[in-house]
């Protein structure tokens, strides 16, 4: 297919056309419109929509707040439409900024065409595990996939208006050898990038999103496509963490992202998921330091490995200590991490785990407004404001069923302190003469 007669926002950026998108973005953030046309145009910021998508576009990169990002989808070990539908709707509700499909079992293509009809935030998938599941499916073995089933699968991701979508494109057949060459105690734990690693040594080949890269761009860029190049290579323990492996996949990145901004076409480059605490700033400008200030998106990252039940609470720590380091955009955690496929629970708990973060993360780097709410919280609280202070919480709901569950003996305070609550007694100390 021939490129649409048209300009992708990096090009018009460059042509300094401040286009309403840009200008809607602008206004939400608090930030000049010119400055973010600027920053689109360097490749330190990213607006995530298809150009047939009609959402609410979504700025991530310098200077704007955190998003976050939440994952659902299903495997062959369940598949229910009306859960994952329910699990979406749970996320937005709870203030997720986009969402990812990896689904791996079912009618994949229904599931991610559903998915976007009903989503009002940014939708990205990632187009290998739909690849990879039909060639299973219909050849025997994920290693029979073709290149073309591979670039087919892209294709019909970015005909579904699919917003942006994640590429393991650093993780070459050099990045295979540095990895035996470590000795790490987890080799590979990421999904897509574990299939690409069967199919080159399967194949003796190259990577094919690397090798034809040219041809990724070109669909990217006829549907404006922003792509989320991926860390196939990221560390899955701590002991593997900032290996050469991590390091080797993501100066490949660093490359990969200059020349997609020569095409004209946006990237947001992929971060670590399993980090010691202290190594988690020296992560996050590292690579911006290699990728020239490229919006960064984090999973996690998980500071310990034996939190499951509570990973959402090891993502969150890490994720607030990322996003106040310079983490753009962190990808939700579950408390079925490395457990099973999350409930809706589980989405409701990651993401109010992950906003947190965020906010966290943006108070500490200063973003304008981040204040704002917890002023307004402290003043509610000064007041014996309940009703007020529930409004402002991240889940109401569970604020009035803790409440409740315990109630007071006077309405004003809490069941904590009761009648020594140290708000209304220094309040009516001052009162005093």
């Amino acid at each position: 297919m021939t490129r649409n007669l048209r300009h992708t926002r990096i090009e018009l950026a460059r042509k300094g056309v401040i286009t309403d998108e840009v200008k809607q973005v602008a206004a939400e953030e608090g930030i000049g419109p010119e400055q973010l046309s600027a920053d689109i145009a360097s490749g330190f910021t990213v607006i995530t929509r298809n150009i047939h998508h009609d959402i609410k576009p979504l700025g991530i990169g310098r200077g704007l707040k955190t998003k976050i990002n939440a994952n659902i989808g299903t495997s062959r070990d369940r598949v229910s439409l009306d859960e994952e539908m329910e699990k979406l709707d749970v996320l937005i509700k709870y203030g997720a900024d986009a969402v990812m499909d990896l689904s791996t079992g079912g009618h994949i293509k229904e599931i991610r065409k559903m998915l976007i009809s009903r989503s009002s935030i940014a939708v990205g998938t990632v187009p290998i595990y739909e690849a990879v599941a039909r060639a299973a499916e219909e050849k025997g073995s994920i290693a029979k996939m073709s290149v073309d089933d591979l670039f087919n699968a892209i294709e019909g991701h970015a005909e579904d208006m699919v917003d942006f979508i994640t590429v393991h494109c650093g993780l070459t057949r050099k990045t295979i050898e540095t990895l035996r060459e470590d000795g790490r105690i987890l080799d590979i734990v990421s999904r897509g990038g574990a299939f690409l690693v069967e199919w080159m040594i399967y194949n003796d080949r190259e990577n094919p999103l690397y090798e034809y890269y040219d041809r990724l761009l070109e669909i990217a860029g006829r549907y404006d496509l922003t792509l989320s190049l991926g860390d196939g290579a990221r560390p899955g323990c701590l002991a593997d963490a900032t290996d050469r492996t991590q390091i080797d996949e993501l100066l490949t990145l660093g490359k990969l992202r200059d020349r997609a901004l020569e095409a004209g076409v946006q990237v947001i480059i992929e971060g670590p998921g399993h980090v010691p605490l202290n190594q988690v700033e020296l992560n996050i400008k590292m690579q911006k330091e290699i990728c020239k200030g490229a919006p960064f998106y984090v999973l996690g990252p998980l500071v310990t490995d034996i939190a499951m039940g509570y990973d959402h609470i090891a993502a969150a720590i890490g994720g607030a200590v990322g996003g106040a380091a310079g983490a753009d955009f962190l990808c939700y955690v579950t408390p079925s991490e490395h457990i099973r496929l999350p409930n809706i629970e589980d989405v409701r708990e990651g993401v109010i785990a992950s906003k947190i973060a965020a906010h966290a993360a943006d108070i500490a780097k200063g973003v304008r407004g981040a204040m704002d709410i917890d002023r307004e919280m402290a003043r509610r609280r000064k007041a014996l404001d309940w009703n007020g202070q529930i409004e402002l919480s991240l889940n109401p709901e569970k604020v009035k069923s803790r409440r409740s569950e315990v109630p007071p003996a006077e309405a004003q305070v809490c069941s904590m302190c009761g009648e020594f609550c140290a708000i209304k007694t220094v309040e009516e100390a001052l009162k005093k003469k």
